[in-house]
């Protein structure tokens, strides 16, 4: 197991787009519009449809550096049927819907991105993340929701702070960050299903790239430049951040200040964060 972290895989950019696997017509599409495609074989595939959706996953190969395949639950069926297919394909990374015990994760012998998405996930999420093969963690709302026998994970239009989502949600948002930082795993933020409410996608990007996530996965096309230029920095920030590591390297990583902020060890691996966002 150790040897499949030898060289973990990481999102190659941070726009992630779910295509259905039943729809090999659309692989090559998704491909040329976002970094990395999300092959789904659970929710976006009805199940009478899930043994052609697995036969043209193996026929239709894309960039395999570029693709994760989502594998039914582990207490399904189609849970080993999914693992028998993929290894057929070059494909090595998968997302483990609703996962929910850290065992289920290491039977599939792949690198895995757990999708945190059920109360049972979320109370586990810490178990989840510390599993060797475990390279990263996901979260989900609507699945969330519908496990705790609730109609919405976010305000409506007639409620206060309507399109946000409401708390227990952000909790099992905050959790599944913390969880992936405390392991050092990287972290991919929700979909955002209204695709009309562009200010909305927006506005959880800039939060996203605030906390550290690596990755937005979405379910529509036009959602990905958004994502694109959300997590790029802009010249102001790249500016200010090549300021911080340079003034860290003349004061020999002691505490000084730039503009009037002071800067310590905390605002220099921020600074060197964007940076890195940047491929500066």
């Amino acid at each position: 197991m150790a040897d499949l972290l030898t060289n973990a895989w990481t999102p190659p950019g941070p726009a992630m787009l779910f295509c259905p696997a039943d729809r090999p017509d659309r692989y090559k599409k998704a491909l040329e519009r976002a970094d990395v495609v999300i092959l789904d074989l659970e929710d976006a595939v009805g199940p009478e449809n899930r043994p052609a959706a697995r036969e043209a996953l193996i026929a239709n190969p894309i960039d395999p550096g570029r693709v994760v395949v989502r594998i039914n639950p582990a207490t399904t069926g189609d849970y080993r049927r999914d693992l028998a297919a993929i290894a057929e394909t070059d494909y090595r990374v998968v997302m483990q819907a609703k996962a929910e015990t850290p065992e289920s994760v290491i039977e599939t012998a792949l690198q895995t991105i757990a999708l945190v998405e059920t109360p049972l996930g979320a109370t586990r999420v810490n178990e989840i993340a510390a599993v060797s093969n475990c390279i990263g963690l996901m979260w989900g709302a609507e699945d969330l929701v519908a496990g705790l026998g609730g109609k919405s994970s976010r305000f409506g239009a007639d409620e206060k702070k309507p399109g946000t989502y409401r708390d227990v949600a952000l909790w099992v948002r905050s959790a599944t960050r913390l969880a992936a930082a405390a392991y050092g795993k990287f972290a991919v933020d929700s979909v955002h299903l209204d695709i009309e409410d562009v200010e909305g996608l927006v506005d959880e990007i800039r939060d996203a790239v605030a906390l550290g996530y690596t990755a937005t996965a979405c379910i529509h096309p036009s959602q990905v430049a958004h994502i694109q230029a959300g997590y790029q920095p802009t010249d102001d920030e790249i500016v200010w951040a090549k300021k911080v590591v340079a003034g860290s390297e003349d004061h020999l990583g002691g505490v000084f200040s730039i503009d009037g902020q002071m800067v310590d060890g905390p605002v220099l691996r921020q600074a060197q964060a964007v940076l890195a966002r940047a491929g500066a």
